[in-house]
């Protein structure tokens, strides 16, 4: 079987954090047997549109770039045309993949993540159609999944995003650190969590438009870099207004941390709260404030939750789970002839547990 992977965003060097998420799931489906050939701004010219913030970040900063989406797009769509002419299945992960992928006239699995949703609420009519055409639409939660049926997706698979498990728990910084890894933008939270952790020891791992507001941010930090970040935490911050999956969190159960997270979107089906740790309203620093102070007073709890996390992620979230899972989707889809989904009814296959 051939699958091509189509994405916006892919990582242009081993320090690349663009796209670090995709780059990560094709190196386990080509370990496992599959042929894999991926199409990414990486490979064809993007004007400027696909790194740096992302494409719809970058059109919020600088609108006028929006003269460069058609020539971004027939470059993209000439791209996989050409990649996929012996292809079984066509992969493409977020909705300016999808468009690409209908110009190649093979079967494809649309992969939404959450800024899908924002775009597909400024141009419903091309997310509809995207949606509508493909054979399934593959999402990284039950919150995401509810966004697609609502978008016009007529068959849905549920697969979260894997992760590697740490084999062993690393030792807390003293004084215990609070940690923050993910873009500087306010729908993160980040904000609130400058608030209210105030008098703590806070580690902010990211960049984003609101770094001149987050002083002690260190920017964008290379994965092993971060992998030590989390490993010498005491407890990791995810306090999203939304969120489509939640990368950051489920590293920091795999890394045995608890988390303080936002309760919305994907984060939903990571944390179990008061389990594998605390859910809080988000937007609301005093209560994101009190619960990392109840963890950072109680280190047994945080050892508890922490390794409650830990096995959470092992059993629903590894790597190995994740790619049995999105292979079996390959399965069901490679090689139809349409290319335009299964039935006008909306059916769902819930292929991970929560």
């Amino acid at each position: 079987m051939k699958v091509v992977v189509l994405a916006t965003s892919y990582p242009r060097s081993e320090t690349d954090t663009a796209g670090r998420f995709v780059a990560d799931a094709v190196d386990r489906l080509r370990a496992a047997g599959t042929q894999i050939e991926v199409v990414s701004p990486a490979s064809f010219p993007h004007f400027g549109l696909a790194y740096g913030s992302g494409i719809v970040g970058n059109l919020r900063r600088q609108p006028w770039r929006a003269a460069a989406v058609p020539p971004f797009m027939a470059a993209f769509a000439a791209a996989a045309r050409r990649a996929t002419r012996d292809a079984d299945l066509v992969h493409a992960h977020w909705l300016p993949s999808g468009v690409a992928a209908l110009a190649t006239r093979k079967p494809f699995v649309v992969q939404l993540w959450g800024t899908d949703v924002e775009l597909a609420r400024r141009a419903p009519r091309l997310a509809r159609a995207i949606l509508s055409r493909a054979e399934a639409v593959v999402c990284p939660s039950t919150a995401l999944a509810g966004d697609a049926t609502r978008l016009g997706a007529r068959q849905i698979e549920i697969v979260p995003s894997g992760v590697d498990i740490q084999e062993e728990i690393g030792k807390e910084a003293e004084p215990p650190e609070v940690l923050y890894a993910g873009r500087l933008s306010p729908e993160k939270g980040v904000l609130e969590l400058v608030e209210a952790a105030q008098g703590m020891k806070l580690v902010v791992a990211g960049d984003g438009p609101l770094r001149d507001r987050v002083p002690m941010a260190l920017g964008f930090v290379a994965p092993a870099e971060l992998t030590g970040l989390y490993a010498r935490a005491a407890v990791v911050a995810c306090p999203s207004h939304r969120e489509g999956f939640g990368v950051a969190c489920l590293e920091a159960m795999a890394h045995g941390r608890p988390v303080v997270a936002g309760a919305v979107g994907g984060l939903l089906d990571l944390v179990v709260t008061g389990e594998t740790g605390i859910l809080v309203q988000p937007g609301n620093a005093p209560a994101l404030r009190a619960a990392l102070r109840r963890l950072l007073d109680d280190p047994a709890l945080r050892r508890r939750m922490g390794e409650a996390g830990r096995r959470r992620a092992a059993e629903h979230f590894s790597w190995d789970s994740v790619t049995r899972r999105t292979l079996d989707v390959y399965a069901r889809y490679a090689g139809k002839k349409s290319g335009r989904g299964g039935s006008d009814s909306s059916a769902r296959r819930a292929t991970s547990s929560s």
